[in-house]
């Protein structure tokens, strides 16, 4: 029963060694949102430079959406297309997974300066 009790724990020590290194060699989280519209940059915002948070509306020929910007983040609060999935996608503050709002062809990365 010792056996086991230690072999699991060394697992999960070493699971937990992995996806921390892994982790640190993702490169850390991004500073800069970029905004792109049908493939094509729209906007740049340095997130490491926000000190308010605000709001900006990004029209698309296909629709709009609103969307917040606050010291390292990025959030999508409303927008007209049908589903509303890039609203649930909710805040992002690293480069990890982006925005899509595919009805409207956006699409909010993180990336590095």
């Amino acid at each position: 029963m010792k056996h086991k009790t230690v072999f699991w724990l060394a697992v999960f020590a070493l699971l937990a060694a992995a996806g921390t290194g892994m982790y640190l060699l993702r490169g850390g989280s991004g500073t800069v949102a970029v905004l792109t519209v049908d493939g094509e940059v729209v906007d740049t915002v340095d997130l490491a430079a926000v000190a308010v948070p605000y709001e900006k509306t990004v029209e698309t020929p296909w629709g709009q959406n609103t969307v917040r910007f606050s010291h390292g983040a990025v959030a999508v609060i409303s927008a007209d297309c049908p589903d509303k999935l890039c609203v649930e996608q909710g805040t992002i503050e690293d480069s990890a997974i982006p925005i899509v709002c595919l009805p409207h062809r956006l699409v909010i990365t993180i990336a590095d300066e």
